[in-house]
C-alpha cells in the first residue's frame, strides 16, 4: 500500500483489486457500501486518529495492492487498517509506539466499520516477527512471540463460502459472551476459568453455556499451546488445533460444513500436525500446521477431495510467517 500527501483537499483511493478510483472531499468521513466499502477501512483511520491525540492528514493519493485473500478470516481487514495507520502517520511526520498503532486499528474497526472484533487480527499485523508466532494475552492486552520450531509449515485452504462479520452472525456471538459474561458476574469471560463455567451452567442459557465454554477453553488451550512450541511439542500443539476447531464447530459454532470437511480431511493426512478454521469463522479458510513432508502434491489430494465433496475447489497457499506492518 502506497499513500502521497496531496495539495488539493481531495483523497483520492485506487485499488488495484478492482482497477477503480474513488474520490472523495478531504471533508468526508461518510462511510461507503457495496464494493467500494473497502474504503472504510483506511476512513477508520482517519476517522480513529483523533481519538488517539494525532493529526489527520488532508489530501492525498491512496493505492492499495494486496494478494491477501480478502474475507477468508486471514485478517486482510487489519492489514489494510495498520498499514493504512502507518502512511498516514508517516506522511503528517507522527509516530507511535506498536500497541497504540494495534490500539487505532481495533477503534477503527469497532467504532466505524461497525465490527465487535478483539485485538488479535490487529495485534499479530502490529507485532508478526519472521519465524514467530505472536502471543497476546488480552487481559492487557499484552504482546509477545513465541518462536516457531523448524521445519514447521502452515497452509491455507480457502473456500471462497461466505465469511460476513458484518452480517450479524460474529456480532450474535459477541452479545453471547457478554450475558454469559455478566450472568458469571464478571464484566468479561477471562476472568473465569473453565470450571467455573461448567459449575454455572444452570444459570445460563444453552447458547450463552457454549459460548463461555469456548471462550474459557480456548484460552487454556492458547497457554497449552505456548508451552508445547518452548517444548518443540508439535504433535501436542496439531492437537490442540483440531481441539480448537472442534470446540468452534460444537461449542461457538461458528464453522461451516466446508470448514469441517476440510478438517477432518487434513486430520488423516500424513504430515499434518493439526488444522483449525481461520479467523472468526461462518466461512472462509482453513489453516493447517504441517511437517517438511507435506507437500504440493499432498495440497492438491486435499483440494481435490473438497472439490469432490463440494463441487468447486479451495484455493491453496503456502504461507511464511513475515514481520508486522512497517514502512518500506
Amino acid at each position: 500500500m502506497m499513500v502521497a500527501p496531496g495539495s488539493a483537499p481531495v483523497r483520492r483511493f485506487h485499488s488495484t483489486y478492482g482497477n477503480k478510483t474513488i474520490e472523495l472531499d478531504a471533508t468526508s468521513l461518510t462511510p461507503l457500501k457495496g464494493a467500494d466499502s473497502w474504503i472504510n477501512y483506511p476512513l477508520g483511520i482517519l476517522s480513529a486518529l483523533p481519538h488517539f491525540g494525532l493529526k489527520v492528514p488532508a489530501g492525498f493519493d491512496y493505492l492499495d495492492s494486496s494478494d491477501l485473500p480478502a474475507g477468508a478470516g486471514l485478517s486482510s481487514s487489519a492489514a489494510i487498517e495498520l498499514s493504512s495507520a502507518l502512511a498516514f502517520l508517516g506522511i503528517t511526520g507522527q509516530d507511535v509506539d506498536r500497541e497504540t498503532l494495534v490500539k487505532i486499528g481495533k477503534y477503527a474497526e469497532n467504532n466505524y466499520v461497525g465490527v465487535p472484533c478483539g485485538i488479535l487480527d490487529q495485534g499479530v499485523s502490529g507485532f508478526g516477527k519472521k519465524d514467530h508466532l505472536v502471543f497476546i494475552d488480552c487481559r492487557g492486552p499484552k504482546f509477545d512471540t513465541v518462536p516457531i520450531p523448524a521445519g514447521v509449515h502452515f497452509w491455507i485452504f480457502n473456500t471462497h463460502t461466505k465469511h460476513a462479520l458484518v452480517d450479524g452472525l460474529y456480532a450474535a456471538r459477541n452479545r453471547e459472551c457478554m450475558t454469559a459474561a455478566a450472568a458469571l458476574g464478571v464484566s468479561l469471560l477471562h476472568e473465569v476459568t473453565p470450571a467455573q463455567v461448567l459449575a454455572a451452567e444452570a444459570r445460563l442459557g444453552e447458547a450463552e453455556f457454549k459460548r463461555a465454554r469456548h471462550v474459557t477453553e480456548e484460552i487454556a488451550r492458547v497457554d497449552a499451546t505456548k508451552e508445547a512450541l518452548a517444548k518443540g511439542d508439535l504433535a501436542t500443539v496439531g492437537k490442540l488445533l483440531v481441539a480448537s476447531h472442534r470446540s468452534s464447530q460444537h461449542l461457538f459454532e461458528n464453522s461451516t460444513p466446508e470448514l469441517d470437511f476440510l478438517v477432518d480431511t487434513l486430520e488423516k493426512t500424513p504430515g499434518v500436525y493439526g488444522a483449525r478454521l481461520s479467523g472468526g469463522g461462518f466461512g472462509g479458510a482453513v489453516m493447517a500446521m504441517t511437517g517438511d513432508q507435506f507437500n504440493a502434491a499432498n495440497a492438491d489430494q486435499v483440494a481435490a477431495a473438497y472439490a469432490a465433496r463440494f463441487g468447486a475447489r479451495p484455493d491453496v497457499l503456502h504461507m511464511q510467517t513475515g514481520p508486522g506492518a512497517a514502512v518500506m
